[in-house]
């Protein structure tokens, strides 16, 4: 496809692999960064799941974290999942002390704030903007948006009222993993998002 999108995968970190595979299916260009010449090449970005603490040390390591605040200012879209959200906030409760982000987001986050490991699952997750259902939410160590600025977009609750998922402007970020599901509406979403910027 001429039209598709190049869309980069921070592979510092997380489940870049799965993010790949669902950046393709939804008609994108796909590829690992994990160096600044190579952010310079993307239309967009995704910050996948994984760590938070860790992606925010091997962004340093790398270099990587003043070119990822520049694009992201400059406005480069972005979609976070995971720890991918967590690094798009502008504010986090219960982070490390050294614990960077690259912001973007007027919003605070919660990390693990369903619980540990042990305290995963799944659950039906209504997205705005998305056609054909609910998406399967996985949440692995979530963090959850305590609150959001006026400019963000809340695009999908649970039942209990918990945001987990947001969007402002060309940032877009889920707690959950819809990488893990096979079901790439989500990414497709993002895909047009990045394809609209251009």
């Amino acid at each position: 496809m001429t039209d598709a999108p190049v869309i980069g995968v921070l592979a510092l970190q997380g489940d870049v692999r799965e993010h790949l595979i669902a950046l393709a299916a939804a008609d994108a260009v796909a590829r690992p960064v994990r160096r600044p010449e190579e952010l310079a090449e993307v239309d967009g970005l995704v910050l996948p799941g994984g760590e938070s603490t860790t992606i925010s040390k091997l962004a340093v390591i790398f270099g990587m974290l003043e070119p990822l605040r520049e694009r992201i200012r400059a406005g480069m879209p972005a979609y976070g999942s995971c720890a991918g959200m967590i690094m798009l906030a502008d504010k986090v409760l219960d982070g490390r002390d050294d614990q960077e982000t690259i912001g973007g987001i007027d919003m605070t986050v919660r990390r693990n704030a369903f619980g540990r490991q042990n305290d995963s699952f799944e659950a039906a997750v209504n997205v705005a903007s998305l056609g054909g259902g609910p998406v399967t939410g996985v949440f692995i160590r979530a963090p959850w948006v305590e609150s959001t600025g006026t400019d963000v977009d809340v695009l999908s609750r649970l039942r209990n009222g918990t945001v987990v998922a947001v969007r402002h402007d060309r940032l877009l970020a889920t707690s959950f993993h819809p990488e893990l599901t096979g079901d790439h509406r989500v990414h497709g979403l993002f895909v047009d998002m990045v394809r609209a910027s251009r």
